[in-house]
């Protein structure tokens, strides 16, 4: 790719491949989740360490917002951001809707939102979350709708439905699941509008090389997060 300006099908194939590598999806804590082999009691470990990482997402996003020069772009952020806050349905907003989710589970509003003060945040929990901020705030605009709307985002339409069947098996119900619900039918227009954000920003071969590698980077940091869920439960089960 040094040094040759991709057209933009070969720089959308360049992108979604980079995140196939360490996709989450093919992680091991994902594959006995979609297989059924997780407790309700693990799933809820689950569910706090997922609510730290995202908690802080719309205030990111709107840092990412105040930073894009172009009103279509904004006007498609905001839209994201208003997903995320849902001020016309109190209650609905997706941190929210993860707590609904971990309640299901057996973990505690005090619990979740106490998490952080009593130490249970996981290291590689807390980079996932930094590393959003950096993308958000630092980045130049192509890694920012890279790392964020194609790799993370994007992985989600394809890794929820997995989840879902599981858990209804599970006996969960569809209240419960409402949180990957929303994901599933948001997130690939999210992923998509990602892409063609991506292809505006990116207008060099190396801004371009840099968005690809970034793509890599935040799907190696959500495995990596996932590492260290996966390795404190299999700690805890030995115990």
């Amino acid at each position: 790719m040094m040094g040759v300006l991709l057209d933009q099908s070969r720089f959308f194939a360049a992108l979604e491949a980079a995140r196939q590598p360490q996709h989450g999806g093919g992680h091991p804590f994902s594959r006995a989740w979609a297989a059924g082999e997780l407790t309700r009691a693990q799933l809820g470990e689950w569910a706090i360490q997922h609510f730290y990482y995202i908690d802080p997402i719309p205030q990111q996003f709107a840092a990412l917002y105040a930073r894009l020069p172009d009103l279509d772009a904004r006007q498609h952020l905001l839209e994201n951001l208003l997903g995320e806050e849902m001020p016309q349905a109190p209650g609905k907003r997706h941190p929210d809707l993860l707590r609904k989710f971990a309640r299901a589970c057996g973990v505690s509003d005090e619990r979740i939102l106490g998490a952080e003060a009593e130490g249970t945040v996981l290291p590689t929990t807390r980079a996932m979350r930094a590393w959003i901020w950096e993308l958000s705030s630092i980045r130049p605009l192509a890694e920012a709708c890279a790392g964020i709307m194609v790799a993370l985002e994007g992985q989600l339409p394809t890794l929820y439905p997995r989840y879902v069947e599981a858990m209804r098996r599970m006996g969960y119900t569809e209240d419960d699941l409402e949180f990957f619900h929303v994901h599933i039918e948001g997130d690939t227009e999210h992923a998509h509008i990602g892409l063609e954000l991506t292809d505006r920003y990116a207008t060099t071969a190396e801004l371009q090389r840099q968005a690809v590698s970034t793509v890599r980077a935040s799907a190696a940091m959500r495995y990596s997060m996932l590492d260290g869920i996966h390795a404190r439960l299999q700690v805890r089960n030995a115990a």
